[in-house]
């Protein structure tokens, strides 16, 4: 196997957080809406729901930002970064962000420990605590140990946990996050690329009956022919996860040697699927990212991109992200 430079690790890297949230900010716009044909420009024009201005991300990156920063500026204090997250998710819940998830909000309403919360609130919901909260969000999860899958997916589960406990939703961020380490440190600089067999690389890191159900879902959103749209309730965690896999898949890399050009059209892809949209190109964006690097986001796009971790704090733009992400990457 190849090695992949340093120098294009850490753009991966980069990579995995901007175009996160450049699929946040593109799908914005078209939050809780229909399907659209694929004649149908998308772009980063703002509005939708909450009004968000042209390029500002959402929830999605707030929160995955809480993370990012818990691992770029370390609590020298802790031998873990949970508690610091913790303390972001809290932080940024208490300024009054525009757009909250119903599961998100119950826990972080909730006083005492998150975990445990999350863990009351999934006990009296046993049909409605599977959303996809923490799978959008746990991007940055795959930077804090490069190359250390068990020490990844610990921590995914442990991020997850904190709003999320539903097996499901834990699964999902632990091969999303495997995924994206892999993509950062073993995939090809163009041509084909095996989303699939990377995705399935994370399945002996979960209890066996959980791997084999899985690898059906895996294989049903990368089956010839499996579209995004397939998977319409994309506020389900299963189905935001096959939808993000399947519009990455479906959408074809161009034969001209414009490899990176992928990128962009897997996440209008993404976007065209309708429903949680913001949220189904973010998790879309941050495999993505990994795999093309922080250079394939547009530069229109990069320009464009700004929003906040914590409201009342002033506005963070691409620059500021791709500078947490490395740090958090090479520290």
């Amino acid at each position: 196997m190849t090695a992949v430079p340093a120098a294009v690790q850490q753009d991966r890297a980069a990579g995995a957080v901007l175009a996160s949230a450049a699929g946040d900010a593109l799908g914005a716009p078209y939050e809780f809406g229909p399907p659209l044909d694929a004649s149908v420009a998308v772009t980063m024009k703002g509005g939708g729901a909450f009004g968000f201005a042209p390029g500002e991300w959402t929830d999605d990156t707030q929160m995955a930002l809480a993370v990012l920063t818990a691992l770029a500026e370390p609590d020298p204090r802790s031998s873990t970064p949970v508690p610091a997250v913790e303390a972001g998710f809290r932080a940024w819940f208490a300024s009054g962000p525009a757009d909250v998830g119903t599961q998100t909000t119950a826990v972080l309403s909730t006083p005492g420990p998150l975990a445990v919360a999350a863990s009351t609130y999934a006990e009296g919901h046993p049909n409605s605590a599977a959303g996809n909260g923490s799978l959008m969000r746990t991007g940055p999860v795959a930077l804090a140990h490069p190359g250390d899958r068990r020490a990844i997916a610990a921590l995914a589960r442990q991020v997850s946990a904190l709003t999320h406990s539903d097996p499901d939703c834990a699964d999902a961020c632990i091969l999303w996050s495997l995924a994206i380490d892999h993509a950062i440190h073993h995939a090809p600089t163009d041509g084909a690329y095996d989303w699939a067999g990377a995705m399935q690389l994370g399945l002996t890191l979960l209890e066996r009956d959980r791997a084999q159900r899985w690898n059906g879902l895996i294989a049903d959103a990368v089956s010839r022919g499996a579209q995004p749209v397939d998977f319409p309730k994309n506020g389900w965690v299963v189905h935001a996860f096959q939808a993000a896999l399947a519009a990455i898949v479906s959408t074809p890399v161009s034969d001209a040697g414009d490899a990176s050009s992928h990128l962009p059209l897997a996440l209008a892809h993404a976007v065209r699927a309708g429903g949680d949209t913001d949220t189904v190109a973010a998790i879309a964006g941050s495999l993505l990212g990994a795999r093309w690097g922080a250079s394939a986001v547009p530069v229109i796009w990069r320009l464009d991109l700004h929003g906040r971790r914590i409201y009342g704090q002033p506005l963070l733009t691409a620059d500021d992200l791709e500078d947490l992400a490395r740090r958090a990457f090479t520290r």
